[in-house]
């Protein structure tokens, strides 16, 4: 009959919810019956098992979307992205990165059945608008997975105990709903938990996000986005499997980011490299809206094609808004 280790296998693997590894605790339980002359019962558990890798969704095939309901909906806000990295311009380090979580993804099951655990818990660092958010939808879009945003403005209340309550809920969505968790602008919860205006409920809840995330073994991805890492509690870094920076375009993305957008209404733009030079400092969306403004504006006038003294005159709106908001 069954050891006791494998029993205590399939009864945690069960509890977890991770049904890659309880099929592989029964593939190791019907060898040992085998071995122990039990072939009919060895037979029999071999025959379940395979009707209930047939019967079963796959883990990279796509997940029905559902909204969140009661307190959660307040919580979460859920979509299907289409995204698709192919539309990100990304420099070579990164990229292949986020194409590892890709294929361990697209693994699941067989990484997992070897006792092994995908990267999953992504910490993303870097200024704001440089690819941070469209990284989580693109992930999800890649893996056609839902994208659950985390509200923090629902989730952190002045009422002791109770954002840690809200944060458990989340955690067990992450445990019972497979998908992408997105917590953007993590460092409100994230802060180090010495700083001198830190309160003792926020402190509270970090350490409740400490403990969740290291006990979490779903099948779910957590993302966590900052544009001030340098703020981050040192605790966090280690409980994540990843950690990507990320930053302002250089020259040759800066072109091939406006060139992207412009694609349609370009024909006339010589000295792309002009445009660069007066985009330098500038975001991934501060680019894109920049473009698109010059799009409408010829648009509104009725052109086929964009002037590059539109362009110049919307990147150089967006640089001087850019300058006060760091001033």
């Amino acid at each position: 009959m069954a050891s006791s280790e494998h029993l205590k296998a399939l009864l945690r693997s069960h509890i977890k919810g991770d049904d890659a590894h309880f099929l592989s605790v029964a593939m190791q339980l019907a060898a040992h019956e085998a071995k122990q002359g039990h072939g009919k019962l060895a037979e029999d558990l071999r025959a379940l098992i395979d009707s209930a890798k047939k019967n079963r969704m796959p883990l990279n095939s796509p997940v029905p979307i559902g909204q969140p309901r009661g307190e959660l909906g307040n919580l979460l806000s859920a979509v299907l992205p289409r995204t698709r990295f192919s539309e990100m311009i990304l420099d070579e380090a990164t990229h292949n990165r986020l194409a590892r979580i890709i294929n361990e993804q697209r693994n699941f099951e067989k990484i997992r059945a070897h006792g092994l655990s995908p990267r999953r818990k992504l910490l993303l660092v870097g200024p704001p608008g440089t690819g941070k958010t469209m990284t989580a939808s693109a992930l999800a879009g890649e893996l056609g997975i839902p994208l659950y945003a985390v509200r923090l403005d629902s989730l952190i209340t002045k009422f002791m105990g109770e954002t840690a309550s809200k944060l458990r809920q989340i955690f067990d969505a992450i445990r019972d709903t497979r998908g992408i968790y997105f917590f953007d602008e993590f460092d409100a919860i994230g802060s180090q938990r010495s700083l001198a205006n830190d309160v003792g409920e926020i402190r509270r809840v970090l350490n409740s996000f400490l403990q969740m995330i290291e006990q979490d073994q779903s099948n779910s991805l957590i993302i966590a986005a900052t544009n001030h890492p340098e703020i981050l509690d040192y605790a966090l870094f280690r409980r994540f499997d990843d950690v990507i920076e990320y930053g302002l375009p250089n020259q040759e993305q800066t072109k091939a980011a406006l060139k992207s957008r412009l694609v349609n209404y370009s024909k006339s733009i010589r000295s792309w490299e002009k445009l660069c030079k007066i985009a330098e400092g500038l975001s991934y969306a501060e680019l894109a809206r920049a473009a698109d403004d010059a799009i409408k504006d010829a648009i509104i006038n009725d052109r086929l094609q964009v002037d590059i003294k539109d362009v110049e005159k919307h990147l150089e709106e967006r640089k001087a808004f850019h300058g006060r908001q760091r001033s």
